[in-house]
């Protein structure tokens, strides 16, 4: 079942269940993906519902941090909230020691051995860990690698 059909699933039973912010933050997902389908003039497959899906997830991110630190708990909620209504959605996140042994790998594999093959590294990780982590976490452990 792809990820657009459970949002249609779950968009019904939070009509039943008259769960307002479950049904706002699915409508806000399924919009962005609808979005993008029209920005790509086709529908979207599986890895790209995941990429949407991902890019929520991190503004919500993003803003959850910048709310924080201007000291508004009272969005800081709600985000909360919102950031763990898409989780479900989302693949099993990769814990700190797979994440380690995907970029090892990836970096034989690409035959790295500075911070000036950090691109090419970079490139061919993405692709494995899309969805599972975030792209600043990869960034991070792929220059404590290299360095």
């Amino acid at each position: 079942m792809s990820i657009l059909e459970r949002l249609n699933q779950d968009m019904k039973a939070a009509m039943k269940a008259k769960d307002k912010k479950t049904l706002g933050v699915i409508r806000m997902v399924k919009a962005s993906m609808q979005n993008e389908a029209i920005k790509l003039g086709k529908d979207l497959s599986e890895d790209e519902e995941l990429t949407v899906l991902s890019r929520e997830v991190k503004q919500r991110k993003d803003s959850l941090q910048e709310f924080k630190e201007a000291g508004r708990e009272d969005l800081v909620e709600g985000l909360n909230e919102e950031i763990e209504i898409l989780q479900v959605y989302m693949p099993k996140q990769l814990t700190e020691e797979e994440l380690e042994q995907i970029v090892q790998e990836t970096i034989v594999e690409v035959g790295a051995s500075s911070k000036g093959d950090m691109g090419k590294v970079m490139s061919a990780v993405m692709p494995k860990v899309k969805g599972k982590t975030e792209g600043s976490k990869v960034n991070k452990l792929v220059l404590k690698q290299l360095s």
